[in-house]
């Protein structure tokens, strides 16, 4: 094993980059006892956070590309090791010297793709919008009340572009005041973050701030929730005062002030899947629920591990764009639990889940009659 710390002291880098949090940690393994990988494969946290304590990282290790950031271990961590931040503070150091696994190669693309058409699928930025070409969504401007910030995979995915459609036929019989920027956004950037390219993050945000800023964007409605955590979370770095909202938490306000109307049942049993970065990061659980309860007819069932507790579907932390070998995909783990909980139907409001979860039916047994859904599809379908 070749340690930078011979030629580089790693555990000074370490603390530069945002990972000094991991001399908190006094090895009580609760990390390790919460973590999905080892439900699949083994994988300890505790040890990569002790080896990060004392400099020994391997850097060349897949270990550091493991992490979901999905957000167990902080919530439960006794002493505030913070290893979201102290893992990323390790791949920032790999970032720096492009020193990539084999499963996580694929970053380099995803980089590029970013910076010369801000989405990560290497698409033409000017189709961002073509998604809603058919739809009659005007162009978002100063007098436009909400900016739909459609996001990458709902504009340019064919999967995920039919949520998108749903969540605007959803808008437009609430009557809602709002409009896209089209083929003026950019990736928010979260997931590029996580793999540890701090510079491309923030040349992201910057270009999105500017725009928002000179159309005269104040409130941000989005359905992914890794836009949601950037936007709110993190672009706040950047001194930004808009406000942000989830689909979800907006479904929930359209429904309690009876601007929106179910008109038909949707006869089906419906398991919930509480993505991470909607539930963990930001404690959004009981409003989907809620919403999803209003339909006539539904069913709504948890699945075996819910709301906190809620598993991974294993595309969180830049691993939606890293190879996963076949049986150590969480999402096929939790497309059994749909399974074995006899839901006819899955449902989520995340985009890395609904593709995961797709995905997942090409190679899960007994998968062939349940549907993937995302909650704007549902709800569209019942009005």
């Amino acid at each position: 094993m070749e340690n930078l710390s011979d030629y580089k002291e790693i555990a000074d880098m370490i603390k530069a980059s945002g990972g000094e949090a991991f001399k908190k940690c006094f090895q009580c393994g609760l990390c390790d006892i919460l973590c999905p990988w080892n439900k699949v494969r083994p994988f300890s946290m505790r040890k990569t956070v002790r080896e990060a304590a004392f400099g020994f990282t391997d850097i060349e290790s897949e270990d550091l590309w493991l992490c979901t950031t999905c957000g167990k271990c902080p919530t439960h961590c006794p002493r505030d090791v913070r290893q979201i931040e102290s893992g990323i503070a390790l791949r920032k150091i790999a970032a720096e010297y492009d020193i990539l696994p084999t499963s996580a190669a694929p970053i380099r693309g995803i980089n590029g793709s970013l910076t010369g058409e801000g989405n990560p699928f290497n698409e033409d930025r000017k189709k961002r919008g073509d998604w809603a070409k058919e739809l009659s969504i005007k162009k978002f401007d100063e007098e436009t009340e909400i900016l739909y910030f459609t996001g990458c995979y709902y504009s340019y995915d064919p999967r995920l572009k039919k949520a998108a459609a749903a969540t605007a036929k959803i808008l437009k019989k609430a009557g809602a005041n709002f409009g896209i920027l089209g083929e003026k956004e950019n990736c928010c950037g979260e997931s590029i973050r996580k793999t540890g390219n701090e510079q491309l993050f923030k040349k992201l945000a910057k270009e999105n701030i500017k725009t928002f800023i000179d159309n005269g964007v104040k409130k941000i409605l989005v359905s992914s929730p890794h836009c949601y955590h950037t936007f709110k979370n993190e672009y706040s770095e950047f001194m930004t005062t808009f406000e942000v909202i989830h689909i979800t938490e907006y479904l929930s306000e359209l429904f309690n002030s009876k601007k929106l109307k179910i008109t038909k049942d949707y006869n089906k049993k419906v398991a919930y899947h509480d993505p991470c970065y909607l539930g963990r990061h930001n404690g959004i659980y009981n409003q989907p629920r809620e919403i999803l309860k209003q339909i006539p007819g539904l069913e709504l069932l948890e699945l075996e591990e819910t709301k906190e507790n809620s598993l991974c579907c294993g595309g969180g932390g830049g691993r939606i764009w890293m190879e996963t070998q076949k049986g150590e995909r969480f999402s096929d783990i939790r497309l059994q639990q749909a399974i074995d909980a006899e839901a006819e139907v899955l449902v989520t409001a995340c985009p890395y889940c609904v593709a995961n979860f797709e995905d997942s039916k090409l190679t899960v047994k007994g998968s062939e009659n349940i549907k993937i859904k995302e909650i704007s599809e549902i709800i569209a379908e019942t009005l």
